[in-house]
């Protein structure tokens, strides 16, 4: 138990949920909506890029964007969201989360408005400028993950953290879903106001000219949200925890927190100065790190990269499973807007159905479940419903058997988000020591974009057919989507067994979790309460 507490520290732990807990969550929350809406839309339109800047007029379907485009313009971002984790996740720590924290939201406002304005009208000069934006837009993304989940965990009190940050990480579910309903507003709108034939009877005609705006202004949007909280975002004082443990201005400290809280706070200079003196400042690479908090690095990166291989492969490439087994038409049979109407209306579905119940679910029950098992649980059912759909593939992909289909494939996303979809994002927020929480999040969080990286470039190839005819224009063929998805099953699996190097952290103060200001001079009284597996 931490030793000499501060004052200040505790009334944030034991304060009742007041109006600022949810002023935090909508302002931490919105720049999440933002990451989700960003990341996930250009999924909506790569099809439409395709048809747009490399239509071939010998061809019997559609362009489609040759393999190594489709793989930069889909995984740019999370080139750029992983650079970005590692390095505001360290710089949040060094120069605290409230500086940091308007640089991250103001690039990606600058670089979504820069996406939709990619320059030229050749293929080459319009994929360029889109991947350059992109990058820089993830690496601004990638700083909101570590800073929205530290202020969150050191604003929150310790009987409801957990969903408080999960309500942050929650907000990514509306981003997605209002992705998916702002391309159908934008594709029935233009589609409405251009009608064309279908790619069959007239290839050229069945892509308007206008069909260039539409990606555009889908891609653009996102930026709206995140300017509408850059203002707030800038008056949340800094947190307590930065304040008084990494900065050690005690009376800052207590002064901001009185304003939040509404309540007289003595300062405790002389406490903060005893704990500096008392306390073994270690380093992220020292050894009484790797002895102390090394397995649970280990666990949460681990976790964290198995689940975003499935978690990404499988969202970014919906489109592609719903056209495999025939929910979404053969693309000649439809023009270019329609395409892009299909295919956010699946998505929508998918969003609605699975994906936003269950984010909540792990908010209503993240304190009292716990962290360990909603990750336990959503690995084992993910694993379990994705052999359902691998090992009968066969039996899926006929016309009455469709529904079925989409169910068990909506089952799994709604147990990676009321799984460890959100509780890799919330554990690390909460294990690691104040001077390095940001760091170890950012650490933990670019882990898991490294996976989706390996998931979103290798379902590119492994979804392809075995059979050679059957496979995309430029691909090499690959295992099918069938092998696809029981490799999948396995990651979850491995998710699985890797969350019990996870600590428990319900109901415990950050300072209990992380030992900070605790006597140090036994390694084995070291961590003795935060024992991995929960007793």
């Amino acid at each position: 138990m931490a030793k000499k507490q501060l004052e200040v520290l505790n009334a944030l732990d034991v304060a009742k949920t007041q109006w600022y807990h949810f002023t935090a969550i909508v302002i931490a929350g919105m720049g999440f909506f933002t990451d989700a809406y960003d990341l996930f839309c250009i999924s909506l339109v790569t099809k439409l890029l395709g048809r747009i800047y490399y239509h071939n007029p010998e061809d019997l379907k559609p362009g489609t964007l040759p393999p190594n485009v489709s793989a930069a313009v889909n995984g740019v971002a999370f080139c750029g969201t992983l650079a970005g984790q590692l390095f505001f996740g360290w710089l949040g720590d060094k120069m605290g989360r409230k500086r940091v924290y308007g640089m991250t939201l103001m690039l990606m406002v600058i670089c979504s408005i820069a996406s939709g304005l990619s320059f030229g009208h050749e293929a080459k000069g319009v994929m360029t400028t889109l991947c350059f934006f992109r990058f820089w837009l993830g690496f601004g993304i990638g700083g909101d993950y570590p800073l929205s989940a530290t202020i969150m965990s050191e604003y929150a009190n310790k009987k409801t953290r957990g969903a408080f940050i999960a309500a942050v990480f929650a907000m990514q579910g509306f981003g997605i879903l209002t992705g998916g309903i702002f391309a159908i507003i934008v594709s029935a709108s233009f589609k409405s106001a251009f009608p064309s034939p279908i790619y069959k009877i007239d290839p050229v005609g069945s892509t308007v000219p206008q069909a260039d705006y539409v990606w555009r202004i889908i891609l653009m949007f996102g930026a709206l949200p995140a300017a509408l909280t850059y203002y707030w975002r800038m008056k949340m004082p800094e947190t307590a925890r930065y304040t008084a443990l990494v900065a050690k201005n005690a009376k800052q400290a207590a002064a901001d927190m009185s304003k939040v809280l509404q309540v007289d706070l003595e300062a405790e200079e002389e406490k903060v100065q005893s704990i500096q003196q008392e306390g073994k400042e270690f380093g992220l690479f020292s050894k009484q790190f790797l002895h102390r908090h090394g397995l649970h690095l280990l666990g949460t990166t681990t976790t964290w990269f198995l689940l975003d291989i499935a978690f990404y492969s499988q969202n970014l490439f919906q489109k592609d499973i719903f056209s495999a087994i025939g929910w979404i038409p053969h693309a000649d049979t439809m023009n270019a807007l329609e395409e892009v109407y299909r295919i956010a209306r699946a998505q929508t579905l998918i969003a609605l159905c699975s994906t936003v119940p269950g984010y909540w679910f792990t908010v209503a029950f993240i304190d009292k479940m716990g962290r360990f098992a909603i990750q336990l649980m959503g690995f084992f059912f993910m694993t379990v419903f994705m052999f359902a759909l691998a090992i009968p593939y066969h039996h899926w992909t006929h016309r009455d058997n469709r529904i079925g289909f989409v169910v068990i494939y909506s089952l799994t996303f709604f147990f990676a988000n009321f799984g460890p979809n959100a509780t890799t994002f919330v554990v690390p927020a909460e294990i690691f020591p104040a001077r390095l929480r940001s760091t170890c999040h950012g650490i933990s969080a670019a882990s898991g974009k490294a996976g989706a990286i390996v998931g979103a470039f290798g379902f590119l190839y492994a979804a392809q057919s075995q059979d050679k005819a059957k496979v995309d224009k430029g691909y090499p063929t690959g295992i099918g989507v069938k092998n696809s998805l029981i490799v999948l099953g396995v990651v979850n699996f491995l998710g699985m067994l890797f969350t019990f190097l996870v600590p428990e952290s319900k109901g415990k103060s950050l300072e209990e979790m992380s030992g900070e200001h605790e006597q140090e001079e036994s390694p084995a009284e070291a961590g003795h309460d935060i024992r991995t597996v929960p007793v």
